[in-house]
């Protein structure tokens, strides 16, 4: 025989063997069964559910301290009141642009940086062109594209003139 046939001849060996034991494997799964046919071992992963759920009731039953049911009363007044002090928004505004620019747009929130910029104070104009870009991609930021994908350009013009006139609406709720 050549050495060709030989390599051959070992190459189908190999295929014959590893076929076997793949059959065997699955054989041997399919008879142990077990979770995949809701055996004993699917109700071992039923009480996993059962006891991180018995885990989660004994924190939540721990008694505060006096700090943190102040931040809790603090924190639940913030939202009772969301924009109560700030002037009127729309709500596409509040929707689409207030979690990451703030509900007046000056990218703060209680105090705290938000992930997106100061909108208050800027140009209806500029920010119509900067909504434009975000959508077209010319402006890079996968958030914004992805909020502005599905709006045509009189959506973007409403939210431009909305937020131009931000500075106007706050002077108008301070004379009051």
């Amino acid at each position: 025989m050549s050495q060709g046939t030989n390599s051959s001849i070992v190459k189908n060996i190999i295929v014959g063997v590893l076929t076997v034991v793949i059959f065997a494997l699955m054989i041997y799964t399919y008879l142990g069964g077990g979770a995949y046919h809701g055996g004993e071992h699917g109700k071992v992963i039923e009480d996993m559910g059962q006891s991180n759920v018995e885990k989660i009731s004994e924190t939540d039953m721990k008694e505060k301290d006096d700090r943190e049911k102040e931040q809790d009363k603090l924190t639940a007044l913030r939202d009772k009141a969301g924009n109560i002090g700030a002037f009127k928004v729309s709500q596409a505004y509040k929707s689409k642009c207030a979690s990451c620019h703030g509900v007046n747009g000056t990218g703060e929130q209680n105090g705290k940086k938000l992930m997106g910029p100061k909108l208050f104070g800027q140009d209806s104009e500029k920010i119509y062109k900067d909504l434009i870009d975000f959508k077209a991609g010319r402006k890079e930021n996968l958030i914004m594209k992805g909020l502005l994908i599905k709006l045509d350009e009189e959506d973007l013009r409403k939210f431009a003139d909305e937020i131009g006139e931000f500075p106007a609406r706050e002077k108008a709720m301070s004379d009051q």
